[in-house]
């Protein structure tokens, strides 16, 4: 017999010897059943994960990565760590210190304690959703947040989807479908996540209707595509990018007006939810939800959680005729708002009928944050930093807007930066820290913005610095 021959003979008779050692399902289950954090998962989860627990060391024995048979304990810590995996929670909260205000892949706008507190009261007990105290009947949800849309716009209707594109597609679906719907080549944009405005029209059974160029779209551009199947112009704000140089769009009111001599309907996707004049923080000026109003919009459409502040929400302002038939829609229900979000949205809003989103949300009180604030706080980060013998330095930069608003517009900034050897190390210790941290690279070092750290994240933002640094050797 040759020595490889008798080798692989004795390499399966040692595997052998090593599976008999294994313990069987049903032993590990007794032993389990003395341990709290296991037991308190039922049998048939705990079962089935002892059961692949021992699987994947039988795999591992017979592909020669155990030569040993792992003990009862380290069966049943492996077992429990596959627990802990599938419960684990994966949405976290996080220290954006990105300088991103409205930061999409970070959830957008961040809910005043006023938002909160609706919230965490509609989630926690029974509620008036669908029900009318006086009578003692059947309610409608949409009271909750349609008076309040209307305060603050000045429509006559409104109501809430789930978010934007839901409403947009309600509102074409309601009011357009199987008829033409004119939009300029420039506005067919491609909003987050590769969402495109063609696709969301093409769902709501319309016929688009191009007209224009890229850069150039003219009145007698809409004008001379109308026919008798002519539904309505849809107009598309630039909410995540800028058109320069050679470009022009019709203004909204001149759009009305041609709309109105043809008995069609403007509707206007204005997609941040801006109900603030923006250029009183040196940013560009952003179109309001009222201004689209004024101008002789039919409904108007836009988000609750970018500059509006609030939670996820597509919101529809305009005409009550209109609006009710789009509450009406069969879509209706599908993308209709939880009561969570309704909770949420109207305690926004009433910030703005009550003159205090200013000092009250929290992304209008990051925007209003002055030069010399952001200066004071990075020189007290340095300083905190330097003491734990961590070199940091104060950087002017920007912040910006983010979340498809104002695009190409910046804030000046002073930021924290950090020169390390292994930055991009450095950046994913700091998103594995407890809150986790999410900075910026840029220029090969590691900045941190205090504009979108809130004040009571400071300890634990430093924190995490001190703990990520020192985990690396000198």
């Amino acid at each position: 017999m040759s020595a490889t021959s008798s080798d692989t003979k004795n390499g399966a008779g040692n595997h052998r010897s090593l599976l008999r050692r294994l313990p069987s399902v049903g032993r590990l289950l007794e032993a389990a059943a003395s341990e709290p954090d296991l037991a308190a998962f039922g049998q048939p989860l705990l079962t089935e994960t002892l059961r692949q627990t021992l699987d994947a060391a039988r795999e591992s024995i017979l592909d020669g990565r155990l030569q040993e048979a792992p003990a009862e304990a380290a069966l049943l810590a492996e077992a429990g760590e596959r627990l802990q995996g599938l419960v684990a929670p994966t949405l976290h909260p996080v220290i954006n210190a990105t300088g991103v205000i409205i930061h999409t892949n970070l959830g957008r706008a961040t809910l005043s304690r006023a938002a909160q507190a609706a919230v965490a009261a509609a989630a926690s007990a029974y509620s008036t959703l669908e029900f009318d105290l006086p009578s003692g009947k059947r309610g409608s949800r949409s009271l909750h947040a349609e008076g309040l849309i209307r305060q603050v716009t000045g429509a006559e209707g409104g109501m809430v989807a789930n978010n934007t594109a839901a409403a947009l597609l309600l509102m074409l679906s309601a009011l357009c479908q199987g008829r033409e719907v004119i939009i300029s080549r420039g506005q067919l944009i491609e909003i987050g996540g590769g969402f495109r405005i063609p696709d969301v029209l093409a769902q709501s059974g319309v016929r688009l209707v191009e007209v224009g160029t890229t850069n150039r779209t003219h009145l007698r551009d809409y004008e001379a595509a109308i026919t008798p199947d002519t539904a309505a112009i849809l107009v598309a704000h630039h909410s995540n990018f800028k058109i320069v140089g050679f470009a022009t769009e019709p203004p909204l009111a001149d759009l009305a007006q041609l709309a109105h001599d043809h008995d069609l309907l403007l509707l206007y996707d204005q997609g941040s939810g801006c109900l603030l004049e923006t250029s009183a923080f040196g940013l560009d000026h952003e179109p309001t939800v009222g201004e689209g109003l004024a101008a002789g919009c039919h409904l108007v459409a836009f988000s609750g959680d970018k500059l509006l502040g609030g939670p996820q929400a597509g919101i529809l302002a305009g005409r009550a005729s209109l609006v009710d038939i789009c509450k009406k829609h069969p879509l209706a229900r599908a993308v209709r708002a939880d009561k969570l979000c309704l909770a949420g949205l109207s305690a926004t809003l009433t910030h703005y009928l009550k003159e205090e989103a200013l000092a009250e949300i929290p992304i209008w009180r990051l925007i209003g944050r002055t030069g010399e604030e952001l200066a004071e706080t990075v020189q007290r980060w340095t300083a905190y930093l330097d003491k734990r013998g961590i070199p940091g330095n104060a950087l002017t930069a920007t912040s910006t807007v983010g979340g498809g608003s104002l695009p190409g517009t910046t804030l000046p900034a002073v930021v924290l930066v950090l020169d390390h050897p292994h930055v991009d190390a450095l950046a994913a210790r700091l998103r594995r820290e407890s809150p986790h941290v999410i900075g910026r690279i840029q220029d090969g070092r590691l900045h941190f913005d205090p504009r979108t750290v809130f004040p009571d994240q400071e300890a634990a933002l430093l924190q995490a610095i001190t703990n990520a640094w020192r985990a690396f050797p000198d």
